[in-house]
């Protein structure tokens, strides 16, 4: 597959209207984590090294559509890029519904996409006045790619030209290359709260992977689906007889998938470690225990390679994060190749190890699991030649 590549295009004197994924983690109104952000400067730096002039969009949190809230202004993020690329980056502050981006400043970033009405929709009259000045629409955020939103997929239709950024470039050819010809025997490691935001992956999964850690809440709701009793940890009982296909198709088609066999478990009353088999009525499964942790590190140093997405506990507690803390090291001394998607995944491998123990990490999340599944994404097929 080929696609419009940036660095294919002469963009002096140019307009660019670059779409980023700034949508960083924010407390108390400063951004934990600006991974996303400093993924973007090598696309920003080049346009400006060349020549071009920026308008940069992005969406940020889930506001109301078509509410202002101060609590999701992009003007936080504006202040890091400054600091970040040397030199000002200019804050428009009004909605681009009302006026399309001027070009008049070398990089100017636009207020948050999500607080204009027809984002989400994909409205035309939107696109048509975001991409109104512009000469180059480039597609760098790789993490918004799986949204048919107006700022990642429809402006592509009125911009002279489309393009992908180096960060999706980056991301489609490494995950490519990855899943192309893997090393075997492949390892993924799935987690998360809830199945039914995974259930697709999983069943795609199966006909690529040799094994599947399953961790998370949506580890509970497998081991009810193998008649455990899980007191009352989290699941959603719905997608019991899913995860029982899963089990029974993975079976079928010689896929191990290892469930835990114990936990660390809070009551209420303490928080202790359990085997499985021992969950009483009042406990609450927050994190795998060391029997886990051990059968785990033992599939993980025999993949060749290693698919990383979600935690397996409540790692932000640190009554709750030996398990993950656990998966992340072994990971990081594994012989395999490595890769790693999703926003709480990154999060807990700059928590725990050094994110260059992992030899590739996604900016997305839903978009890399869905680029993974196979699917057409959007933001992706508008760049394709």
């Amino acid at each position: 597959m080929s696609y419009y590549d940036l660095k294919d295009i002469d963009v002096n004197n140019k307009n660019i209207l670059l779409r980023e994924d700034f949508n960083v983690p924010v407390e108390n109104n400063e951004i934990k984590n600006d991974a996303r952000i400093r993924a973007a400067l090598p696309t920003i730096k080049y346009v400006l090294s060349k020549g071009g002039k920026v308008a940069l969009l992005s969406h940020f949190g889930r506001p109301n559509e078509g509410v202002f809230s101060k609590a999701h202004s992009l003007s936080i993020v504006a202040s890091r890029l400054s600091e970040l690329i040397g030199q000002k980056v200019f804050f428009e502050k009004t909605p681009l519904n009302e006026k399309s981006p001027e070009y008049k400043n070398k990089i100017t970033l636009y207020e948050n996409t999500r607080f204009l009405i027809g984002e989400k929709s994909g409205d035309e009259v939107l696109a048509k006045n975001i991409a109104k000045n512009c000469d180059v629409f480039v597609m760098d955020a790789f993490g918004a790619s799986h949204r048919k939103h107006c700022s990642t997929y429809t402006v592509a239709k009125y911009a002279p030209i489309s393009c992908g950024g180096f960060l999706m470039m980056n991301e489609i050819l490494n995950i490519e290359k990855i899943f192309k010809k893997p090393k075997k025997p492949v390892l993924a490691i799935i987690g998360g709260s809830k199945i039914s935001t995974k259930l697709n992956i999983l069943n795609k999964l199966i006909n690529k992977v040799d094994s599947i850690i399953i961790g998370g809440g949506i580890s509970n709701t497998f081991l009810q689906s193998q008649d455990y009793f899980i007191g009352k940890s989290l699941s959603e009982e719905n997608m019991i007889n899913d995860a029982k296909e899963i089990m029974q198709l993975a079976k079928k088609k010689g896929v191990q998938i290892p469930l835990p066999i114990d936990a660390i478990c809070d009551n209420s009353l303490k928080v202790s470690r359990k085997d499985i088999i021992k969950i009483s009525e009042n406990d609450v499964i927050k994190d795998i225990g060391e029997k886990t942790c051990a059968l785990y590190e033992k599939f993980i140093e025999e993949a060749g390679t290693i698919l990383w997405n979600g935690p397996v506990g409540i790692f932000e507690d640190a009554l709750f994060a030996n398990g993950t803390r656990h998966i992340a090291k072994s990971i990081s001394k594994a012989n395999a190749i490595t890769v790693a998607g999703g926003g709480d995944t990154i999060s807990a491998i700059e928590k725990f190890i050094n994110i260059d123990e992992i030899d590739y990490v996604s900016t997305g999340g839903g978009a890399f699991l869905e680029f993974i599944e196979g699917k057409e994404l959007p933001g992706i097929k508008i760049i394709k030649k």
